[in-house]
């Protein structure tokens, strides 16, 4: 006993050690530099946190109206998550408030919008009804979301700022989730709504799958966030008022439309990247 007591004794003690675990519920303890030298803080920051919560909560939110029919809701809920999911890192940004534990809840949101509920709403829509196939478009599309969000982390400070590496997973799931909407809106050619399996249910699982493989190819995409603070032509302002005119007429059809050229997109670029 008394060696053991010994052993304990002279083990090194850390404050944050021992109080990590009082209280009721548990603290979040971070080294953070702070003027060149490593301080040990406590706590969250909330507003991006927050932020990051209300994504969850969309992305929750659609998985229960896929289950329930509801599509066009659940497909609105995936388009709100991804605004939020864009939100958050902004807010962190402009309140230096960026922390290890905000960038792996945002990675575990994400999984959940752009991975699990885009898969469950093509699934409950279409998919279901090809049975084990379709089961298995869509959870090719759940890990191939989790896959792109981990290479992205492990990635961090080792790829240019400039691209993305793989389509991104909240893009993925716009482009499902619009096609969901457009599917609904335009029934009378879409095929889909109240028929048989068909060629419209295998199109939804290729489609679907494309989406997953897309998020872990190689395809180099470019990622915009170096674009609001460089100077354009003015042309480009005009072009832009004229796609907005134009999603503005059928927004479903048009965030589709955008989001297959930028898919198509990376292609280009990583072809000419390969021969320069």
């Amino acid at each position: 006993m008394n060696n053991n007591n010994n052993l304990s004794e002279n083990q090194p003690r850390h404050d944050h050690d021992v109080d990590d675990h009082d209280g009721i519920t548990f603290e979040v303890v971070e080294s953070e530099a702070i003027d060149g030298h490593k301080q040990v803080r406590r706590g969250v920051y909330l507003v991006p946190n927050l932020i990051t919560t209300a994504s969850m909560l969309s992305a929750f939110f659609s998985i229960i109206a896929s289950s329930e029919g509801r599509f066009y809701q659940a497909s609105l809920a995936i388009f709100l998550s991804a605004i939020l999911d864009g939100m958050d890192g902004r807010a962190a940004r402009l309140l230096n408030a960026q922390s290890l534990f905000g960038e792996q809840f945002d990675s575990l949101a994400d999984c959940i919008a752009f991975g699990l509920a885009p898969a469950m709403l093509m699934y409950h829509f279409a998919l279901h009804e090809l049975g084990r196939f379709g089961l298995a478009c869509a959870f090719v599309f759940t890990v191939c979301a989790a896959f792109r969000l981990a290479r992205f982390n492990v990635q961090i400070g080792s790829v240019d700022k400039k691209y993305f590496i793989g389509l991104a997973s909240p893009l993925a799931a716009i482009l499902v989730a619009s096609s969901v909407m457009v599917a609904i809106d335009h029934a009378d050619w879409a095929g889909v709504i109240g028929q048989s399996v068909g060629v419209g249910e295998f199109a939804f699982a290729v489609w679907t799958v494309t989406c997953g493989l897309l998020m872990v190819s190689n395809v180099k995409y470019y990622s915009f966030k170096e674009f609001d603070r460089q100077k354009v032509p003015f042309v480009a302002l005009i072009l832009g008022v004229l796609v907005m005119g134009i999603v503005l007429y059928d927004i479903p059809v048009g965030v589709l439309a955008i989001g297959v050229v930028y898919a198509l997109s990376g292609f280009w670029m990583t072809f000419f990247a390969k021969k320069s």
